[in-house]
């Protein structure tokens, strides 16, 4: 009776535990984010991804930095003043095109314009960011620029003409120099699609030395980033990561399992913008389209060996949506507003944070990126720039075609660290090819 008054009851418990057991192993199995599922570093290489061998990397020409560059035209009476609008990066990236585009059409540069945009809660201009003296002293021999202009320029307006919505290959010499040529002061937008190939290598050299030489911040900006830097514990990663609710409206994606506030954040920034539905929507995630989520984000930063006690600097602006979705794995997570004074950090207006993100991501040990947008393409190729290579960007593609595939847990963890080895390996998408050439080690 005793026997089985013990047995029925240990019976029982055991039955019960078991259940349990396969219950929580089908639930885990269920998600593709399985954490228990991830692949140790024995599977991936001892050392995670940073101890890849690459097979090639992307360092500045030599035609650039070692070439005898002809003497500058005789001085002319022409201007040309490079209107520049967006996001910082946006803006130096056209600031740099605009600096080759002057030097083409052998005109003077004026300081650039850095337009308000209320957008970007924005108000700084040019000499605002950057150290004017030491651009203009910089860019000596590759261009003339004016600090201030002649009396009978300066008192009138110049001739705007806006490149940015031009068709096709756009060509400067045949449609922007008549203007100037009539005119004698404009100001331009450039052109996304520009003919670059058409470019005297002088102009092409003024380019590179205006974008990866001559543009430093300002001393006081400069004090402050460098402060930033320093708080960092060593080593660290900067993650730039993109999933604020505008970013997710203009991607026409949708997702599922975002919390309710996430969700109306997106649907009040849609506008008339509405995401793709059916075969078109998945067509289009797997041609990268759609941002990362900071889960997806944790996911694949495990994927490829980085430890979960990095060391992350956030570089990313305001209303990051489902940021716990990364903190939760990633805990040593901080950002400029987590280290900066409160009054510091008020005073700051949209060009200034992003410098501050800037500075910090180019002197950091590691970079990843979920995204390809004109931060990343900059902060990667003075990375190159400074030798510094442990820079990634994440594959939105290679994730979307593995998870459209049914691929879960350690699987897709093995086919994501498989893609972007493969990357890291041949340098993929490290600098920008006007100013670098490609070097197999």
């Amino acid at each position: 009776m005793v026997m089985r008054i013990s047995v029925k009851p240990t019976f029982s418990i055991a039955v019960l535990t078991l259940s349990l057991l396969f219950a929580v192993l089908v639930f885990s199995l269920s998600s593709p984010f399985s954490q228990t599922s991830l692949p140790t570093t024995s599977n991936l290489g001892e050392k995670g991804i940073w101890n890849v061998r690459r097979m090639f990397e992307w360092r500045p020409c030599k035609w650039w930095l070692q070439s005898h560059l002809p003497a500058l035209p005789a001085q002319t009476k022409k201007y040309i003043r490079v209107d520049c609008y967006g996001g910082l990066n946006q803006m130096r990236r056209d600031l740099c095109d605009g600096v080759g585009i002057a030097r083409l059409l052998n005109a003077t540069l004026v300081l650039p314009k850095f337009e308000v945009a209320p957008y970007w809660n924005e108000s700084s201009d040019f000499d605002d960011v950057f150290d004017v003296d030491y651009f203009i002293q910089q860019m000596s021999g590759f261009i003339r620029v004016a600090k201030e202009l002649p009396p009978e320029i300066a008192s009138r307006e110049p001739f705007h003409v806006d490149c940015r919505k031009r068709k096709g290959q756009f060509d400067y010499i045949e449609s922007v120099l008549p203007f100037l040529l009539e005119h004698h002061y404009i100001s331009i937008t450039p052109a996304m699609s520009q003919r670059r190939d058409r470019y005297p290598q002088y102009a092409k050299a003024a380019l590179c030395q205006a974008c990866y030489t001559a543009l430093r911040l300002t001393r006081s900006l400069e004090k402050k980033a460098s402060e930033l830097l320093e708080a960092m514990p060593k080593p660290f990663l900067s993650l730039h990561l993109r999933f604020e609710p505008d970013m997710v409206a203009y991607s026409q994606c949708e997702y599922t399992g975002l919390s309710p506030d996430s969700i109306k954040a997106i649907e009040d920034a849609r506008g008339d913008r509405k995401p793709w539905t059916g075969e078109l929507a998945q067509l289009w995630r797997k041609r990268g389209k759609c941002p990362l989520t900071p889960n997806e984000t944790a996911f694949i930063l495990q994927a490829l060996s980085i430890p979960t006690n990095t060391h992350i600097y956030l570089a990313a602006g305001d209303g990051l949506m489902e940021l716990e979705g990364l903190t939760s794995v990633y805990s040593n997570v901080v950002t400029k507003s987590s280290l900066l004074s409160g009054e510091d950090f008020k005073s700051m207006h949209g060009n200034t944070k992003a410098a501050l993100d800037y500075y910090v991501s180019v002197n950091s040990d590691s970079y990843v990126a979920t995204y390809f947008g004109n931060m990343d393409k900059m902060v990667a190729a003075m990375r190159a720039f400074k030798g510094l290579y442990k820079t990634l960007f994440l594959s939105r593609r290679a994730f979307a075609e593995f998870t459209s595939r049914g691929l879960k847990g350690e699987g897709l963890s093995h086919a994501l660290w498989e893609a972007h080895r493969d990357d890291f390996v041949a340098g993929k998408g490290s600098a920008l090819p006007d100013c670098f050439c490609e070097f197999e080690l």
